[in-house]
Formats: structure tokens, sequence, C-alpha cells
């Protein structure tokens, strides 16, 4: 006689929903704190990498003053210069030593010339009637930086052809701010924010630390 095979009956057991919901509310909360954790973390690592960035161009234009320096007291020693202005004029005239005219060619002042043997025509701006013009300049070149500052110094001390004495009161200015608007009204520059923007610069940079 065959046995009957006894049959097996499984339950499957319902999960409440109350569980279901709590479990769900949990996974919810895991992917928003995981989420929120490393949305921080993405947010302090751009933050760091701007504040890297901005220490590094920091870096560089003090190095770009420090190596001026020298060159500019002893002009100031020499012919009265004040330094604070010979770098202001410098870190303006060239973008920090970035302009094409100042990486290629050591002039950091935009200063002019008439000898092709000693100069380069390049596109420059001038403030004229009112309104910036693009012009084609020919200007000096210089072996290194310090020539072009010398050679800044010199313009001061001999001035135009025309005029010895264009530049005296800028040589004579015992302060920054005279002299920067000395500048401007011996017929430097032609922009007419050129004293501002120089004094700016001082203020910023404490460049009156370096007068002598």
């Amino acid at each position: 006689m065959l046995l009957a095979k006894r049959r097996r009956h499984f339950t499957l057991k319902i999960i409440p929903l109350a569980a279901w919901l709590v479990i769900g509310f949990f996974a919810i909360g895991v992917t928003l704190v995981v989420g929120s954790y490393w949305a921080q973390q993405t947010e302090v690592t751009q933050k760091q990498e701007v504040a890297d960035e901005k220490a590094a161009v920091r870096a560089k234009k003090v190095a770009f003053i420090k190596r001026l320096v020298p060159t500019a007291q002893a002009m100031q020693k020499q012919y009265g210069v004040l330094t604070s202005i010979t770098l202001a004029q410098a870190i303006l005239e060239s973008n920090w030593g970035t302009s094409a005219l100042a990486k290629d060619y050591h002039n950091l002042f935009g200063i002019k010339g008439t000898d092709p043997a000693t100069t380069k025509v390049l596109r420059t701006q001038e403030y004229v009637n009112d309104k910036w013009i693009t012009v084609d300049g020919r200007f000096r070149v210089y072996d290194n930086d310090s020539e072009s500052i010398r050679d800044h110094a010199l313009l001061f001390v001999n001035g135009t052809d025309w005029n010895p004495q264009q530049y005296a009161t800028v040589r004579a200015a015992k302060d920054y701010k005279t002299a920067a608007a000395a500048l401007k009204t011996d017929g430097y520059a032609t922009d007419p924010d050129y004293p501002q923007k120089l004094i700016h610069l001082i203020e910023t940079w404490n460049l009156t630390q370096y007068d002598s």
C-alpha cells in the first residue's frame, strides 16, 4: 500500500506596510545623507582649489614686486624717483609682467623709441579725444628688466627732446600721491585715471614700504 506523500505547505509571511515604509524612509535617508556628504566634500574641494589658485596668483605678484625692488630702490637713491611709483607703474603698464612687451622685450613701462634697431612695433591703446583707440607704436627693447627700470628713471631725469624738464615735478615729489598726479599733468600717460590706478596699486600692495 502506497503511502500518500505529505504535502508541505509554505506560508508566505506578509511584511506589514508600516515596515515597508520604515525601510523606504531609511533608504531615502541614507541616500540623502550620503548625497549631502559628497556635495559638501565637492564644495570644500572647489573652495580649496579657488583658494589655492588665488594664493598662487598672489605669490607670483609678490615675486614680481620683489624682483624689481632692488633696481627700483637704486634708481630712487641715484635719481630721486620714488620706488613705490616705479613699482606701481611697472605693474600697471606691464600687467604684472605678463604683457607681450614685458615678457618678450623686457619693456615694463611702455617706453617708446625711434631707432628700428632697438625697438619693436606693437599694437597699443591710447586715450585720444576722450576715447580709447588702437594704434601701432614703436617700443624700446631691453635685455633685462633692470635695463628697463634704469631707462624709466633716466626718462624722468632727462625729460623729452622738446622739454628736458618735463618730468621735473615727478622727481621733486616727496610722496606717491603727488608723484602720481604729476605723471598725469606732465603728460606721461594719456589715461585720465592713471594717477588713481597707481595710487590704488601702491596702497593695495603697500609699496611705500620700499621707499627709501
